[in-house]
């Protein structure tokens, strides 16, 4: 794991401060008004053993479920979770690649390790500024990279719109939140998902924030029509249930590359699906030690092209040298200054 605190980007106790007020106000916004019901009453809503809904709340398969001693309290919301014991594996093509050259680099870079703090620091503030500006110019804000730093640095730029400026700042908290799950060693689920996107959001859609779509979408340039919004829950589910029982054997820059193509397949969330799919997909890279990657914005075709070509085709190969690439190009960075 690419355990970023460790290489000294957290070590004032205001920062460690920072990112537990982060988490607990992703949880506090989730919960505070969140009607829950017990494991009994859950049972006799879905139809299931009370046994069996304790191992669905312990393996993380039921969203925004919460452990108070040794019970479980669950969203009265909550979808029934689907049956794992169904297989949903799905024939994906293109998954071949040879990885031995970034897993050269990896091991090279591994070696540095523990990495000098100021230069660890410099690559983190640097990481935060690039990857923030470029997710959002995907997506169409307009803010400069410089004018992305300066505005995350607390000052606001005469002629951007609030938005462009909370996006900037939401998306550095994203990243923030990101790393401590990485920290923490927590597995990816649908909860976490939910977080990431409502920092996305935060101040900017209140109402959408971390909460899964309940209007069909289509996705501008794209011959890949997103399913309907009644199919979502299940849908996540499904990809939850891939990512950890059938993914498990793949190399790990196949599955960062699965999980973001298949979770934009989905497309979620009204708004806000890119930039969190581009933390998902550096969610499997750092938590695996591979150094993140920032896609660009002048590849932004490139990418919008691959992506529809594997969604509608279900062929990974251009996609996945497109993301090794960018793996390799993070990879030269970071050996770049550290030999």
């Amino acid at each position: 794991m690419l355990r970023l605190r460790r290489e000294g980007f957290y070590t004032d106790i205001g920062t460690l401060f920072t990112l537990f007020r982060y988490r607990y106000i992703i949880f506090i916004r989730q919960v505070s008004f969140v009607k829950y019901m017990s494991i009994t009453e859950a049972s006799k809503k879905w139809q299931i053993s009370d046994r069996r809904i304790r191992i669905l709340c312990a393996e993380g398969r039921v969203a925004g479920a919460v452990k108070i001693g040794r019970n479980w309290s669950i969203p009265y919301e909550a979808v029934k979770p689907a049956d794992a014991r169904v297989s949903h594996r799905k024939a994906y093509k293109g998954l071949d690649y040879d990885f031995s050259l970034i897993d050269g680099m990896k091991q090279k870079i591994d070696q540095h390790r523990p990495f000098p703090k100021r230069l660890a620091d410099s690559l983190h503030d640097k990481l935060i500024i690039e990857w923030t500006y470029n997710s959002n110019a995907i997506e169409g804000n307009t803010l400069t990279l410089s004018e992305t730093k300066v505005v995350l640095d607390g000052i606001t730029i005469g002629g951007k719109s609030v938005i462009e400026h909370l996006e900037a700042i939401n998306h550095r908290e994203a990243i923030f939140f990101l790393e401590d799950l990485i920290g923490n060693n927590d597995s990816l689920s649908e909860w976490n998902i939910k977080c990431i996107h409502g920092l996305i959001l935060k101040e900017i859609d209140n109402q959408n924030a971390g909460k899964y779509r309940t209007e069909n979408v289509v996705t501008l340039g794209a011959v890949h029509i997103p399913p309907k919004h009644y199919e979502i829950n299940l849908l996540m589910q499904n990809l939850i249930m891939e990512y950890k029982e059938e993914w498990h054997s793949f190399h790990p820059i196949v599955r960062a590359t699965l999980l973001h193509g298949e979770f934009v397949k989905i497309h979620p969330f009204v708004d806000g699906n890119g930039r969190t799919s581009r933390l998902l997909l550096n969610f499997e890279l750092m938590k695996n030690g591979y150094t993140p990657i920032i896609i660009k914005k002048e590849n932004r075709v490139r990418y919008y092209e691959v992506l529809d070509h594997a969604h509608t085709t279900m062929d990974y190969q251009p996609f996945l040298e497109f993301v090794a690439e960018s793996v390799i190009e993070s990879e030269q960075l970071w050996l770049s200054l550290l030999e």
